[in-house]
């Protein structure tokens, strides 16, 4: 990127109402048949709307065409049944019904290419595309196939990177892997987790992303942080193996989170997208709010390597508080570009 701290979200915005439940995630859709496709693309429009008007740099689908950012890819993959649900816990945190692997897992056609295409005639801008990561998707599944989290998630990297390779052709410049399980899970992690993690990347014409968050704005994940006590530290245990990986950004939790801002030294040389807004509050940041974070960040992460952006996705929020953060991430970006060039 050739602009001074290039803004972009982590992952989702709220879908209109008219699209689907409001703050509510795996919300059903509300339209059918071939309003609904129309329904999606003009979602996308109006996210794709709200980021320009926020100045958002790197602009992304806000996921509007997808329930849910995991389920939603697996729901195109055969071997997995969407029936035969079991109650599973989820990152170690909070119980859900999920799908049953039954069977070899394939890809047998693209699943978010058409959505690309849409997207990238609607702007010139760098399109950010976010899939779920290998880890994050095994845990998100009952497995009664392969019983080892470790081989379903090489073979969801080789899925992953099929539809990767595609999004690229298709417009993409970023692919970003979404990996709330990374902050979970440190031994898998770094004993296969970002090795299949390398394998999604494999071979990819385009930057990589890897995002590792809290999780989303819903009460599962904050009784979670507010029992970790007074510093959170889990990227302290990722953080070097991930330093020296392939993967070109780093998307960490930063705004209003007790995590030590020194932290990010562990990955210097990548590039670091440095959450700036709180995903798990309607409070609205203030500009000066958001700068203070960015400038304290330059501490430890090379300015023409330092991507501001969002904790997370904002699905849960209401699309008015959505809007005004982004807002908010925009106007904050650009009192310290003022400053980094005067």
């Amino acid at each position: 990127m050739k602009i001074l701290l290039p803004t972009s979200t982590a992952g989702s915005l709220p879908k209109p109402s008219w699209l689907a439940k409001p703050k509510t995630l795996w919300s059903p859709w509300q339209l059918q048949g071939n309003q609904l496709i129309e329904g999606k693309q003009d979602a996308l429009r109006l996210a794709l709307d709200d980021q320009d008007r926020a100045g958002i740099d790197i602009v992304s689908d806000g996921e509007q065409t997808r329930q849910h950012f995991v389920t939603t890819f697996i729901e195109h993959l055969s071997g997995v049944d969407f029936e035969n649900r079991q109650t599973v816990k989820i990152r170690n945190r909070y119980e859900a019904s999920v799908p049953s692997v039954v069977g070899a897992v394939t890809r047998e056609k693209p699943v978010f290419v058409e959505d690309v295409r849409f997207l990238r005639t609607l702007t010139h801008k760098p399109i950010k595309w976010a899939l779920p990561g290998p880890m994050t998707m095994i845990d998100t599944l009952y497995d009664a196939h392969y019983k080892s989290r470790e081989k379903l998630a090489w073979e969801f990297a080789k899925i992953l990177n099929q539809e990767a390779k595609e999004l690229v052709a298709a417009g993409v410049d970023i692919i970003q892997f979404d990996e709330p399980a990374f902050n979970v899970f440190f031994n898998e992690v770094n004993d296969w987790g970002i090795a299949t993690l390398e394998r999604a990347i494999e071979g990819l014409e385009c930057e990589t992303a890897v995002h590792i968050c809290y999780g989303y704005g819903i009460k599962a994940n904050i009784d979670w942080k507010n029992a970790l006590g007074n510093e959170w530290r889990q990227y302290e245990e990722i953080f070097p193996k991930l330093q020296k990986s392939s993967i070109d950004l780093i998307s960490l939790e930063c705004q209003n989170s007790r995590v030590p801002m020194d932290l990010i030294e562990l990955v210097r040389g990548k590039k670091v997208m440095v959450g700036a807004i709180d995903v798990a509050s309607n409070t609205i940041e203030t500009p000066e709010k958001v700068a203070d974070l960015l400038r304290r960040s330059l501490q430890f992460v090379d300015v023409d390597k330092l991507y501001p952006c969002t904790n997370c996705g904002m699905a849960p929020l209401s699309r008015d508080v959505a809007r005004s953060k982004l807002n908010a991430l925009g106007a904050g970006v650009e009192i310290v570009r003022r400053e980094l060039s005067a």
